[in-house]
């Protein structure tokens, strides 16, 4: 962490100087905003907390809610959601209070008497070594605070504004602020109080019964399983040897995911209820918890249960359902119209909880959104680029509820069934990248580029995240994890892995940073706010082949030590060569030892790949994002 370039910090670092929107920011929420957000659930508070960045921009967060989220439904984070808890800061917090998932058992019916359950198999949480970074249960309350909290410590200080029902919205183009949202206040001071709001932007981060997604004409379209799920939080005593462990359990009587929950004693139970008849018009969601307790304890035979507090539980019955748009343009108007309003998470996909994934697919619509809108709206990037959200996102939430379709069908089987076919299991082992969250990739856009040059960092795939790998830090001989450097402020970041010529010596490298310097066609030159810092767009860091024994920092390019903050302090952290014979990021991501330029996204989305003198390349691919300064 950084915080000493504008002068010696001795209060806590994490809290940044107030700037921009942040000074006198408005305890009341005003006639006029750049960005409304209806909803602080996970997608809406990581849109916030990634805003909170981008100091000229004026963000509100709003909630019908009188204060903060005390019990979340949600409670699953998959490893590359706490990559992007990394970038924001708090992974190592939030890891230190959260359950750690190391294995899953999964358990079947004894063939000696079929009554019985018995352990039948046990696969490590992450069998393939996919990510540096745990799966976690925690709750999803817990996580809001978290962003929060960011976005609060932020340079704009954004804060939700509680006790507001969203009512509905229209877009008067030609208006400075087009989208005009009428409010109904629901708190104690505000109860019954009419408002009409103005803002550039909406973001409906509201839920499955999204009245933004209804205020827009967008459909949710899909189907429902007719399966019923019984959940609750609980503190029990059990015999249950795995109550620890996450588990799929099928028996005779039906089936359960039982995931631990933090803090040592809780857990969760999904129950199976059953097939849902067609007709049953939502009375399933009326099951009292004394049966779904009763059904649990009979699917853990010969184990018992006894249930000593219920701090949480509901009734869901499985549906897979899809928005047509996640924005308000029209679909055969997207090449014609700027989209205004926006709709992430629960509002435009909806599907089952026991695949884990629901908040985490979220909370990347919520990162995906926020820093194209901060671009936008600081005079980055033109507004065209806000039309890569829906096209990008909705392709995501197609794959997951496919996913979801699939994983609920085998945790609802019954083991006859399954007979002969892929179980909990195997489905588990040969799909963990997915529910970890890295099979994410986004198809050739303007944001991301063709796999042209992909052979160059093959470990790199052009459209995934940033795969982190350990390199040495020169200037002060520190083992770093080089993508956990990467954080939240919006920047792109330009990874330069070097050719095996000498530190300063005429070459490719050499070149590059010229030509990144003084060059009229670079990107850096032409986008970089004026007045700015050098580093204030492109977080430009360099990885040599070399032992970094044998390296002096000052023989690096210009670029790489760059002055920054109002004193003009040398950056020390962007100086890197491989860690040892051990671990060598060349090796291990597939890059050519003829060097290769990887450019990734803020959001930590591989953008491209590039050889180290691709000038042309380089400056053509950002001709098409960003918007030149003076």
């Amino acid at each position: 962490m950084q915080f000493h370039h504008n002068g010696y910090v001795s209060a806590d670092p994490r809290v940044q100087p107030v700037a921009g929107a942040g000074i006198n920011r408005p305890t009341e929420l005003p006639e006029e905003m750049d960005v409304l957000i209806v909803g602080t659930g996970p997608a809406g508070i990581i849109a916030a907390a990634q805003l909170s960045q981008f100091p000229d921009v004026h963000t509100r967060i709003i909630d019908r809610r009188p204060g903060r989220l005390e019990i979340g439904q949600a409670d699953g984070i998959q490893s590359r959601t706490v990559e992007t808890f990394q970038a924001f800061g708090f992974a190592e917090r939030i890891t230190s209070e959260a359950y750690v998932i190391k294995e899953t058992t999964f358990w079947n019916p004894d063939p000696q008497n079929p009554e019985r359950i018995i352990r039948t198999d046990r696969t490590a949480d992450d069998p393939t070594g996919i990510s540096e970074f745990p799966h976690l249960v925690v709750n999803q309350a817990r996580v809001i605070d978290y962003f929060a909290e960011y976005a609060h410590n932020a340079p704009t200080r954004i804060a939700p504004d509680f006790g507001w029902d969203f009512q509905e919205l229209v877009v008067e183009h030609g208006h400075d602020y087009p989208v005009k949202v009428t409010l109904l206040g629901c708190g104690e001071e505000n109860q019954g109080i009419q408002r009409v709001v103005r803002a550039k932007y909406v973001v409906g981060a509201d839920g499955a019964r999204s009245k933004v997604r209804r205020s827009i004409g967008a459909k949710l379209s899909g189907d429902k399983a007719n399966h019923a799920w019984g959940v609750m939080d609980t503190l029990a005593i059990t015999d249950f040897p795995d109550v620890r462990t996450k588990c799929a359990i099928h028996s005779q009587a039906g089936s359960i995911l039982l995931i631990p929950r933090e803090g040592g004693q809780l857990f969760r139970l999904y129950v199976d209820l059953g097939e849902v008849p067609e007709d049953d018009n939502g009375k399933v969601r009326q099951t009292p918890l004394e049966e779904i307790i009763e059904r649990a304890t009979a699917i853990l035979n010969p184990y018992s249960l006894e249930v000593r507090d219920v701090a949480w539980h509901s009734v869901y019955e499985v549906g897979h359902r899809l928005a047509d748009r996640f924005d308000d343009v029209l679909l055969d108007e997207s090449d014609q119209k700027e989209p205004r309003v926006f709709i992430t998470g629960d509002a435009c996909h909806t599907h089952s909880a026991k695949a884990g994934q629901g908040m985490n697919v979220s909370m990347q619509d919520g990162f995906n959104l926020a820093w194209k809108l901060g671009y936008v709206l600081s005079g980055l990037a033109p507004a065209g680029l806000l039309r890569t959200y829906s096209a990008e996102r909705k392709l995501i939430a197609q794959d997951l509820i496919n996913f979801d379709k699939q994983w609920s069908s085998i945790m609802a089987a019954t083991p006859e069934t399954l007979q002969g076919q892929e179980g909990a299991a195997e489905f588990y082992v040969r799909t963990a990248e997915f529910p970890a969250g890295f099979m994410t990739e986004y198809a050739p856009s303007i944001l991301t580029a063709q796999h042209t040059h992909q052979s160059l960092a093959a470990g790199y795939p052009i459209g995934k995240r940033f795969k982190s790998a350990s390199v040495m830090r020169v200037a002060d001989a520190n083992p770093k994890h080089l993508g956990h450097h990467h954080r939240a402020d919006g920047r792109y970041r330009i990874y330069v892995f070097a050719d095996q010529a000498e530190v300063g010596a005429p070459g490719k490298v050499e070149n590059l940073a010229q030509w990144f310097l003084e060059s009229r066609d670079s990107p850096i030159g032409r986008f970089t706010p004026k007045g700015a810092d050098l580093d204030a767009l492109f977080d430009v860091k360099v990885i040599y082949q070399q032992d970094y024994t044998s390296i002096n920092v000052n023989d690096a390019p210009k670029i790489f030590r760059p002055n920054s903050g109002k004193f003009g302090l040398v950056d020390y952290e962007k100086i890197y060569t491989t860690l040892d014979s051990s671990s060598n990021i060349f090796e291990e991501r597939q890059i050519s030892r003829d060097g290769a330029i990887v450019i990734v996204r803020p959001d930590m989305y591989v953008a491209n790949v590039l050889p180290l003198d691709a000038f042309e390349e380089f400056a053509g691919f950002f001709d098409g994002i960003l918007t030149p300064q003076e």
